[in-house]
């Protein structure tokens, strides 16, 4: 679904918050909830988002106008896996309630892509119980295709070197790599 359970995110934030980054690259942002709780929290940001699925960008206002400004900065409509590097290269990459969409290889190719382009913190948020979905409001983006176990998201992040924090809810699992140790 386009939007996301409340759970982790007031972690997120203390994260976000302490890390203050200028450039933050949203992939899968959906109706927005992560820009809609960081942005008021640090201002200055360049925000930006890589959103599949076009319908989302204008239902959720993701999209800048001449008339009105909204969560994004700058807005493409593409898969993330075909990105260009440099969208990656941020000083925070937002991966929120989306791996889970994607087979589990293009998943840690997508974290790879991002580490290898520069990005000096990512979030990743998924759920780590049994969520099965299927397509949602046309949009067959949004079904899970992989259940990612914690320990396994653990594994794929200290790959990156780096460090990782990471907080295990009921339902979700947060994680902040850092290239920073």
């Amino acid at each position: 679904m386009p939007t996301s359970d409340v759970e982790g995110k007031d972690w997120s934030l203390e994260r976000f918050k302490r890390h203050q980054p200028k450039t933050v690259c949203d992939v899968g942002p959906g109706e927005g909830t992560y820009a809609k709780l960081f942005r008021p929290a640090h201002h200055g940001v360049w925000w930006t988002c890589i959103e599949v699925f076009k319908p989302y960008i204008r239902r959720y206002g993701l999209k800048n106008t001449a008339k009105r400004k909204d969560m994004y900065d700058e807005v493409h409509n593409l898969d993330a896996r075909e990105a260009p590097d440099h969208l990656f290269h941020r000083d925070l990459v937002i991966f929120g309630d989306v791996l889970e969409h994607m087979a589990r290889g293009d998943a840690i190719d997508l974290l790879r892509k991002a580490e290898a382009a520069g990005a000096w913190n990512i979030l990743v948020s998924l759920p780590i119980v049994p969520s099965e979905q299927g397509e949602v409001d046309g949009n067959p983006h949004e079904a899970h295709l992989h259940q990612w176990d914690p320990d396994d998201m653990d594994s794929v992040l200290a790959e990156l070197g780096g460090r990782v924090e990471a907080m295990r809810g009921s339902t979700l699992g947060c994680w902040w790599w850092s290239r920073r140790p």
